[in-house]
């Protein structure tokens, strides 16, 4: 199980290394997006390709995100029953469903698609819009996107396996983790108790002798 735990280890630090990057996807897309709008707008201009590009990326932030997702435990959940049992029961409901639906929906979609992205490939399709782009790269994310969320349900599997054994905490369990702003908020609240502390000193260290108030 140790050799299990750390393949677990490794899909996850992949995984989240992927997630990680993704982020700056969704900066560029609305960089894109907003200077897309800003030239047709002011100089009456526009390509298709700025169009499709922003579908591209959507796209790769929507399935390449997918397994990064199942990491953070963040996909949604209708815990009407489940939510009522023990962490156990849980546990059992994740390995079934990961086994039984999960894993086999990503492996036949993945399989499925690959095909298409090879014809897309060699034909060198591209889009049928005036101006528009090649097609493959397109097609390259859908089977991309569902290995990486097939290797994600493994590690999940192996985890709720493992917690089952006793030998892990609960994976299913979400990470609280603060975000940018909280922190920010955090740092000027520090800043600014340090600064009134200062304040209080020096105030202190004005007054005469004596002066106790």
């Amino acid at each position: 199980m140790s050799s299990l735990l750390s393949l677990s280890r490794l899909i996850d630090w992949i995984t989240e290394r992927i997630g990680r990057a993704l982020y700056w996807l969704i900066l560029v897309t609305v960089l894109i997006s907003a200077a897309n709008a800003v030239v047709r707008k002011a100089f009456n201009f526009s390509s298709n390709s700025y169009l499709e590009i922003q579908w591209y990326l959507f796209s790769a932030i929507f399935l390449g995100a997918a397994g990064y997702t199942l990491l953070r435990n963040e996909h949604v959940r209708i815990d009407v029953i489940a939510g009522r049992l023990s962490r156990r029961a849980q546990a059992w409901i994740d390995i079934f469903g990961t086994i039984f639906f999960l894993l086999p929906m990503a492996i036949l979609i993945g399989w499925l698609a690959w095909p298409i992205f090879v014809d897309a490939y060699v034909r060198n399709e591209v889009s049928t819009n005036a101006g528009g782009l090649i097609i493959w790269p397109a097609r390259l994310l859908v089977p991309v996107g569902f290995l990486l969320l097939a290797m994600q349900g493994v590690s999940e599997l192996i985890k709720r396996i493992a917690f089952l054994m006793g030998l892990i905490p609960d994976p299913a369990e979400k990470r609280y983790e603060k975000t940018a702003e909280e922190e920010l908020a955090e740092d000027i609240l520090r800043a600014r108790g340090e600064a009134s502390l200062a304040e209080e000193i020096a105030a202190q260290a004005a007054k005469p002798d004596g002066d106790e108030r």
